[in-house]
């Protein structure tokens, strides 16, 4: 499987909408409810918002394979010498393959050479496929963060963190 790593462009925002929210809702079936879930998606993973987030650089590479988008990761500087990444789902298809590494791979080069010297990322409780991907990549939990949403429902996300 041949496997190019580029800038995102407008014309994959719908790719990228059906790969993130079919992502996150994998990560958070059972955790929030059905309603929740359509909002955020609505919110965050709209093809007009995706759009207006390629365009400021919020997504910052997209894997794309046999001409299809399989993958997205976005991230940046969040003050300093640290990074984060915001946001990496690879469809469910293309996983197993070495795209999420790959893409995190290119996305750390990134922030090195913007001068990182710490990357962080937040991590959905229970998230099965995120946490040993992360976790085999050096990142190590600081912390737990729990967000309660205008439903009243609570997100655990817990905080990682490697050196790069």
């Amino acid at each position: 499987m041949k496997l190019v790593i580029r800038k995102p462009e407008v014309r994959d925002a719908e790719r990228i909408s059906v790969i993130c929210s079919t992502g996150w809702r994998e990560t958070v079936e059972g955790q929030l409810s059905k309603t929740f879930q359509q909002q955020t998606v609505n919110y965050w993973y709209s093809s007009e918002k995706i759009i207006q987030d390629i365009k400021k650089g919020s997504y910052s590479f997209v894997a794309e394979t046999e001409g299809t988008v399989a993958g997205v990761i976005g991230g940046g500087m969040t003050g300093g010498r640290s990074a984060e990444v915001y946001v990496l789902y690879i469809d469910k298809k293309y996983r197993y393959h070495g795209i999420g590494k790959a893409l995190l791979h290119k996305l750390t080069e990134h922030h090195q050479r913007k001068g990182a010297k710490k990357q962080w990322v937040s991590v959905q409780e229970n998230n099965e496929l995120g946490m040993p991907f992360y976790k085999a990549r050096g990142f190590v939990q600081q912390s737990v963060k729990k967000t309660k949403s205008a439903a009243g429902e609570v997100q655990v996300s817990l905080r990682m963190k490697r050196d790069i």
